[in-house]
């Protein structure tokens, strides 16, 4: 069987290999603004894992989260089906009677930002908390130590800000506030895996920190997503909250391993009610696949590598838009070593032309362009009739929706679209003149 098994995965890396993207071929191959690095380790790595069956959580699972939490130097991991996922979850946790008078209850507040994507807001809604919106600056596209401190009042209790498109936001001075005020941090750190901060990774700062393995992010699983963190005790609370809320840690297909299954009494339940059927927390079924892990261990292991090439990819497009007239390039937070999520580009006011007329002659040439997600998420319909507060002037947000958008510069690029995209924006800037 092992044999069968090794020829099998044989013939999966040689299909891989004659699956090999072919040469490039400006305005004719797509130029993604974002996409998975996958290659032949990763495929048969998906491959080995279905021919295991292990098609529920397992060792996989088990080994990337024990990996994951390593390379942050983190004490727990713990896998989910996404990083939207993995943001309800962070801030579920906090809600947990568990914590005592340091609950987050209904109606206290949580400081964020009004530009980014909307599931870093929405479980602070979801839980009955109220967002408390602050703005960001043009060029780093993160908001400010000051602006976050500005925006503390009686009931706040957290800050869940992201890390812009790699970019991290001035999360040290970010967390000096949080624990001079007695407020839990949550770091959004689905774009910024890889990022430094004062010689620290991003997700390092806050008490929870929350990752995608989207196929857009620095490492993929398909979709998947991770809740990390150094306090054992919001681990737990991470754990029981996305496996249906039990009180038991047993791993799937596993029982008994605390040894005493029948020899628990919680609530008002008899005693030796069985622990697996135990509900600590109302909670969800948020896990992963062992296949999915098993493409994260895979991936993980060139996740270095992946940031070497978004720093470089980011760097070329930099030299290359260097003095484009009507557009303001990005430039990193200070004391930030971003691995870039991807270029953004904001049209000035005095530009000869328009963010749409960008966005429809780069699409002429086939590439991609998104933007800064959803600008000013006050705007949205989603947003319209709910309870939140807003700190200041969200006028840069309403710039970023009017006239930001963003191009790739993720692993799978070369040289060659690099320069594609860059001299694509700088011809048709030129041309506008």
């Amino acid at each position: 069987m092992d044999a069968e098994k090794t020829h099998i995965l044989e013939r999966v890396r040689e299909y891989h290999q004659a699956r090999e993207q072919r040469e490039f071929v400006p305005g004719v191959t797509p130029v993604q603004p974002s996409g998975a690095a996958l290659d032949a380790n990763d495929r048969v790595a998906l491959v080995e894992a279905a021919l295991d069956l292990r098609i529920a959580a397992g060792p996989s699972t088990q080994r990337f989260e024990r990996d994951f939490a390593r390379y942050f130097g983190l004490r727990k991991a713990h896998m989910t089906n996404s990083g939207s996922s993995a943001n309800l979850l962070a801030l579920t946790s906090l809600t947990s009677h568990t914590l005592g008078d340091r609950r987050l209850r209904p109606g206290d507040e949580v400081i964020t930002v009004a530009a980014g994507f909307p599931t870093t807001v929405n479980p602070i809604i979801q839980n009955g908390l109220v967002p408390v919106f602050v703005d960001v600056e043009l060029g780093t596209y993160n908001t400010t130590a000051e602006r976050v401190l500005a925006a503390v009042g009686p009931r706040t209790k957290a800050i869940m800000i992201a890390h812009a498109l790699g970019n991290p936001f001035p999360v040290a001075d970010v967390a000096a506030i949080a624990a001079e005020h007695g407020l839990y941090l949550v770091e959004d750190n689905c774009d910024a895996v890889g990022s430094y901060h004062q010689g620290r990774l991003t997700g390092t700062f806050g008490d929870l920190t929350t990752t995608s393995f989207y196929p857009a992010h620095h490492i993929t699983t398909g979709e998947g997503g991770c809740v990390l963190t150094r306090n054992l005790a919001l681990a737990r609370i991470v754990e029981q909250l996305r496996d249906w809320g039990r009180d038991c840690w047993c791993e799937p297909g596993k029982d008994n391993t605390c040894f005493k299954r029948f020899d628990y009494q919680l609530g008002t339940l008899p005693h030796g009610y069985d622990h697996k059927y135990i509900f600590t927390h109302l909670g969800y079924n948020l896990k992963a696949t062992d296949i999915q892990a098993a493409l994260g261990v895979s991936q993980l292991s060139r996740l270095d590598s992946f940031g070497k090439a978004r720093r470089a990819n980011w760097q070329r497009m930099y030299e290359g838009l260097a003095g484009v007239p009507g557009l303001l390039l990005p430039r990193a937070t200070e004391h930030s070593d971003p691995s870039w999520f991807g270029f953004v580009l904001t049209v000035l006011p005095d530009a000869s032309f328009t963010r749409r007329g960008l966005e429809d002659f780069l699409g002429s040439r086939k590439i991609g362009t998104r933007r800064l997600f959803g600008g000013n998420l006050t705007r949205h319909p989603a947003y319209q009739d709910r309870d939140y507060r807003v700190v200041g002037e969200l006028t840069n947000s309403d710039v970023i929706t009017e006239h930001t958008l963003w191009v790739g510069v993720h692993p799978s690029m070369t040289d060659e679209m690099v320069d594609h995209v860059a001299g694509s924006i700088r011809e048709f800037a030129i041309s506008a003149r």
